[in-house]
């Protein structure tokens, strides 16, 4: 009697073990117990351990769970390269059918804020400011500056390779069919645009004024956050 206690406690105890094993290895693991529970079955059947019982079914049991563990550790992800390119939100370029707009061919060039781009450095009461009044922005929708009567405040534009860029400042060189890109830098500048000429998509055309609260609304839209981080800096303020 006391033999049988003591094997029915051991016999609870592994099996307690086993089921926390199992639950570990499922959470962290993604694999099913039911696949667990089959692999041992055909590893039983394999071995011709159908007659195995008590004691010692309950410890190999055990050790059948390690050696599953241990192969499906040691297995290769089966995830192909499409499949992770497929997991990949599309851009913004990728999304939209552009020829709905009408396009126009432009020559662009990136500015900054700084005394380079405007003779203004950042103690100057007006740095930043744009001719709209509203501050330069790189964000979804940017600021960018243009021939007013070309594309007048509050034009919304999308530049391929850019992104949305909302006509709010206007400049001395800037004449004709023209486009200032803003960027937070001249490293930025140079490194993402350079000078490029290329037909902008124009998509809605401005009334002559822009505010910072029409700026919020573009840039917060819920339906467009997915593309956001395309286009922003991690470390934007």
């Amino acid at each position: 009697m006391n033999r049988l206690k003591k094997w029915t406690k051991r016999s609870i105890m592994s099996a307690l073990f086993l089921g926390a094993l199992l639950t570990t290895f499922h959470s962290i693991s993604g694999v099913e117990a039911r696949s667990i529970v089959n692999f041992y079955q055909s590893e039983a059947e394999q071995a011709g351990k159908d007659e195995l019982s008590g004691f010692d079914h309950t410890f190999k049991s055990v050790g059948v769970a390690f050696k599953f563990l241990q192969r499906a550790a040691s297995l290769n992800p089966k995830i192909s390269a499409s499949e992770a390119v497929a997991s990949q939100p599309p851009t913004l370029e990728e999304s939209i059918d552009w020829s709905q707009y009408q396009a126009k061919q432009v020559v662009a060039t990136g500015y900054t804020a700084y005394y380079e781009s405007t003779g203004k450095n950042p103690d100057h009461p007006s740095f930043g400011i744009t001719y709209s009044g509203v501050k330069v922005k790189r964000d979804l929708y940017s600021t960018v500056a243009a021939d007013l009567n070309v594309f007048p405040i509050g034009t919304i534009l999308f530049v391929p390779g850019y992104g949305y860029g909302v006509v709010a400042d206007k400049g001395g060189a800037i004449k004709g069919n023209k486009l200032d890109l803003y960027y937070e830098t001249v490293d930025d500048v140079y490194n993402n645009w350079g000078k490029k000429t290329l037909d902008v998509f124009i998509i809605e055309m401005g009334d002559g004024t822009l505010t910072e609260e029409d700026l919020r609304i573009l840039n917060e839209n819920e339906s467009m956050q997915v593309f956001r981080q395309q286009y922003i800096k991690s470390e934007q303020k």
